[in-house]
């Protein structure tokens, strides 16, 4: 086999790789963006821990079949640049989201989210949730309200009763 066909081989598996370990992957189109604007788009992904690539539909395609994930391939047509995400779901679509409503040349397409291919529509869905530590204040505010409830109201019959004995000690 020839030294090319060897390389296209190696770089399906690393997709196929990436693809199965990803807990969150956005096909996007970069079409329209300057350099400037793709390494500032970088920039944010890298330092949420996510990896961004520009990749051949092609060899991203035989990636897809390889791992089960056929249907993405509606999704890989033009130039393609694709946000891996193996530790946070959420953070490429924030970011992807934001960087787009920005800079209108980015689209999103489309993607994989924890196995299962998503549209547009869901990765929009997606990017509006809150952040992992905005969820978590959520419950603990959720978690913490009857406690503090009961201590207003253990304040209230204590300040009642205070208030009782001082306008028996006036009379």
């Amino acid at each position: 086999m020839s030294k090319a066909i060897e390389q296209k081989k190696a770089i399906v598996s690393e997709i196929a790789e990436k693809l199965s370990q990803s807990k969150s992957t956005i096909v996007t189109d970069y079409r329209g963006l300057n350099v400037k604007q793709v390494n500032e788009l970088r920039k944010r992904l890298r330092e949420a821990g996510v990896e961004y690539k520009v990749l051949k539909n092609t060899l991203t395609r035989r990636a897809t079949e390889q791992v089960g994930l056929s249907e993405l391939d509606q999704y890989l047509t033009g130039p393609t640049a694709i946000a891996f995400s193996n530790e946070d779901v959420v953070a490429p679509a924030k970011i992807l989201h934001s960087f787009a409503k920005e800079n209108k040349a980015l689209e999103i397409k489309g993607g994989v989210v924890e196995g299962k291919v998503v549209g547009l529509e869901e990765i929009k869905a997606l990017a509006d949730l809150p952040s992992r530590e905005g969820l978590l204040s959520m419950l603990l505010s959720v978690l913490q309200a009857p406690i503090r409830n009961f201590a207003l109201a253990v304040k209230a019959v204590a300040e009642k009763e205070d208030g009782g004995a001082e306008e028996a000690a006036n009379a």
